[in-house]
């Protein structure tokens, strides 16, 4: 027994001088200019915009890797990342001094909108250049840069005002290259508290998403279109999700939102999913507030009205989207003190348009006294419409309280009538 343990021990110290042999091998091998420059090469064609490698090493521990820090990929403004592991298929790379990546951990890193939106670009203007060439097998000393999973760890994404979320985040893809699984974890900035998960069935993605408070939950299919596009589609359902919580850190309306959505893309390039999407929500918010204006001040000033605030028991309507241009329908309000209906257009600029025809609880629902909506999502502004303000003039000399209220209703209508006497 004692001549086996003293064979096994030969062997095992055997074994790991070899694995550190191989190590210290790969390392001397990873550090030379030839191998990073020829790193930065492919991967730069491949993305279609220059990327900078630092140092580059072996790590044995946790899990053998082939690692890369302080990587730059020079947008203007640039994606940085403080650390990248890559753990290769180990066979590919002593056998064939082929890098294919198994696991693709990236940490600390930097991600600006305008950076990643650059990026698109340039991997568009990189495809419409020409076709790249397609070989069947990989050649030696090439690499295989998809990863088969990735682990993303405090990833931070800065929005086009300098807003910032940090995430944790894990994915796994299929043979076919589709997302197999994922799950997240928004642990800093907006949306702070966010977890969700998506696992592949055969023909579809169940999505849930806890946000606050409450629970998204749907489902993803992605299906062939014409022409060799690709159509993604979803329908999701939202429960007792605070509206603030979707919109942080802007407060324009808050309440518990139930809603049903629908969405569509048909696209060629992914970088184009978000541009190409339309949605369809029809959606109920339960005890709403609307920051920033007063409805109930305004009809009865008959005038301008900024800041303040709106309470109602519920606000329901429908929401449809396409790209980053939003338009509210069909929008039905209700409280104590009044009840409102009207449409509201949000444009990619975040400008508010639209009108909304109030009620006053005062006036018996009888009389709507229709507000203009102006101003920004961040700084909304509604006022009555000029043809209104006419007749809310007329109607104050005949009856002032109601015969105000009263004419501005009138007015509006012969404004309607006669669109370009009162614009």
């Amino acid at each position: 027994m004692s001549k086996f343990l003293k064979w096994a021990a030969i062997l095992g110290a055997a074994f790991a001088l070899l694995v550190i042999g191989v190590a210290i091998a790969l390392q001397q091998w990873l550090r030379t200019d030839d191998f990073r420059q020829r790193v930065e090469q492919q991967a730069s064609a491949a993305l279609g915009v220059p990327l900078r490698l630092g140092r580059l090493s072996i790590d044995l521990w946790p899990l053998p890797a082939v690692a890369a820090d302080n990587v730059q990929l020079q947008t203007r403004p640039a994606l940085s990342v403080g650390r990248i592991e890559a753990r290769p298929v180990w066979s590919a790379l002593l056998l064939r001094r082929r890098l294919e990546i198994a696991t693709l951990v990236v940490r600390k890193a930097v991600l600006p909108q305008a950076g990643i939106a650059a990026l698109g670009a340039a991997m568009q203007k990189r495809d419409k250049a020409g076709p790249r060439p397609v070989r069947s097998e990989p050649a030696e000393g090439s690499v295989v840069v998809m990863p088969r999973s990735a682990v993303l760890d405090d990833i931070t994404w800065i929005d086009e005002k300098g807003q910032r979320l940090t995430l944790h985040a894990e994915a796994d893809l299929g043979g076919d290259g589709l997302l197999e699984r994922a799950s997240f974890q928004i642990v800093q900035g907006r949306f702070a508290g966010t977890q969700g998960a998506i696992e592949r069935k055969p023909d579809h993605w169940p999505l849930q998403v806890d946000i606050g408070g409450g629970r998204i939950v749907g489902k993803l299919q992605l299906t062939a279109g014409k022409s060799g596009a690709q159509v993604l589609q979803g329908h999701f359902n939202t429960d007792n999700v605070e509206v603030s919580a979707l919109t942080a850190p802007t407060r324009v309306l808050t309440g518990k939102l139930q809603a049903q959505t629908s969405l569509r893309s048909e696209f060629r390039e992914l970088g184009t999913v978000a541009d190409r999407m339309t949605t369809d929500t029809r959606f109920t918010v339960r005890d709403a507030v609307v920051e920033g204006i007063d409805l109930a001040k305004a009809v009865q000033t008959v005038g301008l009205s900024r800041g303040g605030i709106t309470q109602l028991d519920t606000l329901a309507g429908q929401v449809t989207t396409q790209g980053k241009a939003v338009h509210l329908s069909n929008l039905v309000a209700n409280s104590g003190v009044l009840s409102a209906s009207g449409n509201v257009s949000i444009a990619p600029s975040k400008a508010l348009s639209g009108h909304v025809n109030v009620d006053l609880a005062s006036t018996g629902g009888t009389i709507g006294v229709p507000l203009a909506v102006g101003g920004t999502v961040d700084e909304p502004s509604v006022m009555v419409t000029r043809a209104a303000l006419v007749g809310a003039a007329l109607g104050t000399l005949v009856v002032p309280g109601a015969g105000t209220a009263a004419g501005a209703t009138a007015g509006d209508k012969i404004g309607e009538t006669l669109k370009g006497l009162f614009k």
